[in-house]
């Protein structure tokens, strides 16, 4: 069983390129891959969502890719030697109004020249897409091995809690099946009694008797506490199991709650119901916990 988590991974390749992809997951109850890339990286967005899909299968998976080229061949300055030559002859033209005609522009002018805006155009070069794309797999495979690993770690916590609290429902559908039978004694009793308060003193026994069938038929809830307990084991055979029950689980937890205020509704019986309050504190407590399992 895996929760949600998240984790990155910086690689470098040979020849200068960096990549680092970070990727966080939460709860989502389908797959939702929201991607972060470079504008030179864009053209891999397809194969990164493939890529995270094939490892993730349920959640909100935020990923965020940085890179840097620092080849040598990555970049490429050009000179505009038109905006040059402009800002050469307005150079002259400052020294001819000064009385420095006949001066030749020095190493300093041209440096001069060279840092005005435009004169230099630095452009990026067309990256190697092949090159780039095997980096980002490569980068992408490493930070989804971690956060596999992590998801592994603290689903194994999360499995613990889970079964702790299952563990309890379980625990509250035993006293609440112990006391189900008692339930139609004890209103048969309280009919009697109220009965003889209000001075009837002849009690057909067959109304009597047939009063309180009907009260049990009512307040029955045999096939909810099996239902119950058959739900309860299907979440633990789920619990132990290695491959994605999120879905499962969330399902199963549903149905729990359903049985449980079926249960309530008509279990006449204040025991019960402050049993049903117990359980169904224990079911939401399941229900916001599943919620973090793949």
């Amino acid at each position: 069983m895996r929760s949600m988590t998240g984790y990155g991974r910086t690689q470098q390749s040979a020849d200068g390129r960096e990549m680092t992809v970070e990727i966080k997951t939460v709860n989502h109850r389908f797959l939702d891959v929201s991607s972060r890339l470079p504008r030179a990286l864009s053209f891999a967005e397809d194969a990164l969502r493939k890529q995270i899909g094939a490892a993730l299968k349920r959640g909100h998976v935020d990923v965020n890719v940085t890179y840097v080229n620092q080849r040598q061949d990555a970049r490429e300055v050009r000179v505009d030697e038109g905006m040059a030559l402009q800002y050469r002859e307005a150079l002259l033209a400052v020294r001819r109004i000064t009385r420095h005609e006949g001066i030749t522009i020095s190493e300093a002018d041209a440096s001069w020249i060279a840092a005005q805006p435009d004169v230099l155009q630095v452009t990026v070069r067309e990256e190697d897409r092949d090159a780039v794309s095997a980096l980002l797999s490569d980068t992408v495979a490493l930070a989804l091995q971690d956060v596999l690993a992590m998801r592994e770690k603290e689903g194994k916590a999360l499995q613990e809690d889970l079964t702790f609290h299952l563990n309890e429902v379980d625990r509250i559908r035993e006293e609440i099946a112990r006391l189900a039978p008692e339930v139609p004694k004890i209103y048969q009793e309280k009919l009697q009694n109220r009965l003889k308060e209000l001075n009837v003193t002849e009690i057909d026994p067959q109304r009597l008797a047939q009063e309180v069938a009907l009260m049990a038929d009512r307040c029955a809830i045999d096939e909810e506490l099996s239902r119950l307990e058959s739900h309860i084991g299907q979440m633990r055979a789920a619990l132990r199991e290695e491959e994605e029950v999120g879905r499962r689980l969330d399902f199963l937890t549903q149905e729990l709650n359903r049985e449980v205020n079926t249960i309530g509704s008509k279990a006449s019986d204040a025991r019960i119901t402050k049993l049903v309050v117990s359980a169904k504190s224990e079911i939401e407590k399941l229900r916001e916990q599943v919620q973090n399992v793949e």
